[in-house]
């Protein structure tokens, strides 16, 4: 018996993350193994197990640990190495494995690091990682038969990328961040047509440069000078483990996720009109009536790649898209969130199109909302304020105003704004859009005293 108890701080909503020495160890991840492969044989679905890593400091440690306990618990693990996460998920379908794991810590600073978890095909996520916390506490039985082995997929990864994408002649600035994506980038822009710069494509787990989080304006600040320098179609920038894309177009102009989606809708829904577009929670009106223009069904849903790949399977969507830049695609592709990929699929669809995607900005009408604002909260403490936030959104606006799907949600006629806990840091996440500007000043100040009425002191910034 191995029983192990992980700090309960680790075991998320989406993933395991933690900052490494204090509340995730090399402990924690050999018990995450051994675990792991139990309850793969609990659940009847085999013992192959893909596994890769991000390029932060800790993740081969932690990837070596984690193999470790796989091998431990029974598990046949195919190791891809050091690569971004899209690419375990590929490594996942293409070698038929029962289940995947990814060493990442995303977005997330130098000093985290965690697992992104893939089982039978699906997510595996929320009651599947308690259950795995209750199975290490229980202390899983050790099995015979573990195997390790390397197995290299990465110019197979490459090749399915590029595969019949005709990219044009465009200009582009890839920016990696010194994150996973850089390799894979670089390989990637050397076979396709167009003139193609990738910034920090080299692998460095202390991100000299910048943190690699491609919807935070700050960190795009150096993508967008480079396109200005460069006189370029588009900038495109990627989160640290590569499944978050970010884009500026050619005018400096920073493209939402949810507009992104928009975009991107345009050419998949040519293939399947009136198919339902996911958006999350914090997205635009804007871009659901975007969609609708173009043919679909626009639909709001929870936050969370794994809430989001949950829902496209459940309603057979070609496209989902989320405000943070993760955008799932099943037209022609596998429907994991793959930075690059999309970014290739924009390049096609504006060769393809005529329509660049500084052009589809150029024709948008003013928008009048706040960028994503982040709120300090602890972590046991913001599910506890997004309750109260809920009884006191019921008083001061009615329930038929609100929507709960997803932390809340209050709508009137001139707009909304939204408050939700984050999933992945110590947070709140709020976001507000009306119909003039006088209005969304209004709505970030309701912000402002809901928030107060459920007991958080907060200003905008």
């Amino acid at each position: 018996m191995t029983k192990h108890v992980f700090h309960p701080s680790i075991l998320r909503a989406y993933d395991i993350r933690g900052i490494v020495d204090e509340t995730l160890t090399l402990s924690d991840a050999k018990a995450i193994g051994i675990a792991f492969a139990a309850c793969l044989r609990q659940r009847g679905y085999g013992n192959h197990v893909a596994v890769g890593r991000d390029g932060r400091l800790s993740s081969p440690a932690l990837a070596a640990a984690l193999c470790d306990g796989l091998v431990a618990g029974g598990a046949r693990v195919s190791d891809i190495g050091c690569g971004p996460t899209p690419m375990l998920y590929y490594a996942g379908v293409t070698l038929n494995a029962n289940a995947a794991i990814q060493v990442t810590g995303s977005h997330n600073p130098p000093t985290h690091n965690g697992f992104k978890m893939v089982m039978d095909g699906t997510v595996f996520f929320g009651d599947d990682i308690q259950d795995l916390g209750a199975i290490s506490a229980n202390g899983p039985a050790l099995q015979e038969g573990g195997s390790h082995s390397e197995v290299p997929i990465f110019d197979d990864y490459i090749n399915r990328l590029i595969a019949d994408a005709n990219t044009g002649d465009f200009t582009v600035i890839w920016d990696c961040g010194n994150g996973a994506s850089g390799p894979a980038t670089i390989a990637a822009t050397q076979k396709i047509s167009g003139n193609h710069k990738v910034l920090f494509g080299d692998i460095d787990g202390t991100f000299p440069n910048h943190h690699p989080n491609p919807v935070d304006p700050e960190t795009l600040a150096i993508l967008r000078k480079a396109v200005a320098d460069a006189g370029a179609d588009l900038g495109i920038g990627f989160d640290g483990d590569g499944d978050r894309i970010g884009i500026v177009d050619a005018k400096g102009r920073q493209v939402p996720g949810d507009f992104l989606t928009a975009f991107l809708a345009r050419d998949i829904l040519a293939r399947h009109a009136g198919a339902p577009v996911i958006l999350d929670v914090k997205s635009s009106d804007m871009a659901i009536a975007l969609i609708a223009e173009a043919g679909g069904d626009a639909q709001i849903w929870k936050t969370g790649h794994s809430h989001m790949k949950t829902r496209m399977a459940e309603i057979n969507a070609p496209l989902a898209g989320e405000m943070s830049g993760h955008i799932f695609i099943t037209d022609g592709f596998y429907g994991f969130d793959d930075a690059l990929y999309v970014g290739l699929r924009v390049l096609c669809q504006m060769a393809k199109t005529g329509q660049s995607i500084t052009d589809f900005v150029d024709g948008l009408p003013p928008q009048h909302a706040t960028p994503e604002l982040r709120i300090d909260c602890p972590d046991d403490q913001k599910f506890g304020v997004i309750d109260r936030l809920a009884d006191e959104a019921k008083v001061r606006f009615g329930e038929e105003s609100l929507s709960l799907i997803d932390g809340v949600r209050v709508r009137n006629d001139d707009g909304w704004w939204l408050v939700r806990a984050s999933n992945t840091e110590a947070a709140l996440v709020a976001r507000a859009e009306g119909r003039t500007p006088e209005i969304l000043n209004t709505l970030v100040s309701q912000i402002e005293d809901a928030l107060a009425g459920a007991g958080l002191a907060w200003q905008r910034p």
